[in-house]
């Protein structure tokens, strides 16, 4: 299917969309963004040059992905959660050579107003809950929530609370599909057989 770009839109010459995408109202994305097929950019959301979106991302309304900024297959971007790109900014002191990279791994969740400080990488199929402040790595699959953000669990690929601790040995069953998770010294993993 071919992309959809809305006429209040703005996509600068040089951006790279793949198929099936869909650009909203007051939409800006820039010349350097490179970004996959089946995307998602709600009303008013802003692209940076230095910016890789993968497949099958939904980015909702008032997000700016600012340069250094790499989000995988299928990530959740809620409405207006906030990513940034210089630790300890200035008006009157340029740091645009200091900007810290961000990774967002496959599957993961950003909760609206969340905010991802500079410089992290938010593991696969992480969840990050609405309002929360990541400024630390996060764990693939973990659960994250408050201000700044601790780990309160862990989270099944679907989107779902897994019935395991936080350290240790141990397994249990995501309760919507059934898929295994295995917890080991901490770790959290699927299980063997799962693709």
């Amino acid at each position: 299917m071919a992309t959809t770009i809305h006429p209040t839109a703005i996509v600068d010459a040089g951006a790279v969309l793949g198929e099936d995408c869909r650009v909203w109202h007051f939409v800006h994305i820039s010349a350097g963004a490179r970004i996959g097929a089946r995307c998602s950019f709600g009303q008013n959301v802003f692209v940076g040059n230095d910016v890789t979106i993968g497949d099958n991302a939904r980015v909702q309304n008032n997000v700016s992905i600012y340069d250094a900024v790499t989000l995988e297959d299928d990530v959740f971007c809620g409405p207006s959660m906030v990513f940034t790109n210089v630790y300890n900014p200035r008006a009157a002191v340029s740091r645009k050579a200091e900007y810290r990279r961000t990774l967002v791994r496959r599957g993961a969740t950003l909760g609206a107003n969340c905010t991802i400080v500079c410089g992290t990488t938010i593991g696969r199929h992480a969840f990050v809950g609405a309002g929360a402040v990541i400024n630390r790595d996060v764990p693939d699959f973990a659960l994250m929530v408050g201000v700044p953000a601790r780990q309160i669990g862990w989270m099944s690929r679907y989107g779902e609370r897994l019935a395991l601790p936080l350290s240790g040995d141990a397994e249990a069953a995501c309760p919507a599909t059934g898929e295994r998770y295995l917890l080991r010294a901490g770790v959290c993993s699927l299980g063997e057989g799962a693709v």
